[in-house]
């Protein structure tokens, strides 16, 4: 059975242009707001990716990072993205994508978490310090829920790593276009 997110893709090869996946942080500015706002994206976006929250988000840029902290701030919890997802889904069937870091899933136990995922109608994760070949167990469970686990590329993956996380990987893969940026 295809996923929403490979039907995406196929509807805009048909149509001969890029897909376009646009990303927010779960509740910012705030819960009830974020639903609004994902709602109007989806009016032109293929893919939406819904991020986590962290409190020290280290890998993601200074707009994000303040981003977290106002959903933080705000009374964030990991239960609200779920919540967030399932009122989406409702009304619109584009694909959603979580984003964020292992550790929140962890505290929140794998399992649990990927129920949670397919109960609410999580398309994908991309987990971005989850690297393979660590990730090879969580991916596998990711798969048995038909939910994307999404790995991580980047201009410095050796063609050789590369191969083995293609190999490796659901059909939908992330390149990391710049390591770092500078302010």
């Amino acid at each position: 059975m295809k996923s929403e997110i490979q039907f995406a893709f196929e509807n805009c090869k048909k149509e001969k242009r890029p897909a376009l996946i646009t990303y927010i942080v779960a509740s910012d500015p705030d819960k009830n707001k974020i639903l609004e706002i994902l709602k109007s994206l989806a009016k032109h976006a293929d893919i939406l990716e819904l991020g986590f929250p962290h409190s020290t988000p280290i890998g993601d840029g200074g707009q994000i990072q303040t981003s977290s902290h106002r959903a933080i701030k705000n009374g964030f919890k990991m239960k609200d993205v779920f919540h967030i997802v399932k009122n989406f889904k409702k009304t619109i069937k584009k694909p959603i994508i979580l984003m964020g870091y292992y550790n929140m899933i962890f505290q929140y136990g794998e399992n649990n978490f990927l129920k949670k995922c397919k109960i609410s109608g999580v398309n994908g994760l991309i987990v971005v310090d989850l690297p393979w070949p660590e990730n090879k167990n969580f991916a596998k469970k990711c798969k048995r829920k038909s939910i994307y686990f999404i790995q991580l590329l980047s201009p410095t993956t050796t063609s050789k790593r590369l191969k083995k996380i293609i190999q490796n990987s659901h059909p939908m893969n992330y390149f990391i276009s710049m390591l770092s940026t500078t302010g």
